[in-house]
């Protein structure tokens, strides 16, 4: 797949039940997930320390240009390197009792 660029991503066609997935080829892991709805998101793909595949949203496609999705995915992924993994934070972060919880 070539470097996702606004063009490459305008020329991406839903699937009929699947979703479609396009990978940059100028940063490992990074690329665009297509929903039959037609919805594009930008995502990261990594394997955490149990090697355990995840995906994680940067953000929409039309939100991010192509270029600040791929340097947050450069950023987000720099943290896997170092040994952090992005999406379980984030699961944990849903979890966390809310205020309302708390004051009940």
């Amino acid at each position: 797949m070539p470097k996702l660029t606004k063009r490459v991503i305008d020329a991406l066609r839903p699937g009929e039940s699947d979703d479609v997935f396009a990978w940059d080829s100028e940063l490992k892991g990074f690329g665009i997930r297509l929903k039959p709805s037609g919805s594009r998101s930008f995502i990261i793909q990594y394997r955490n320390a149990e090697g355990r595949l995840r995906r994680m949203v940067i953000g929409k496609a039309g939100t991010l240009t192509p270029d600040e999705a791929r340097r947050l995915a450069r950023e987000r992924l720099a943290e896997v390197a170092k040994g952090a993994d992005p999406s379980a934070e984030r699961h944990v972060a849903r979890e966390a009792p809310t205020v309302a919880e708390i004051c009940d």
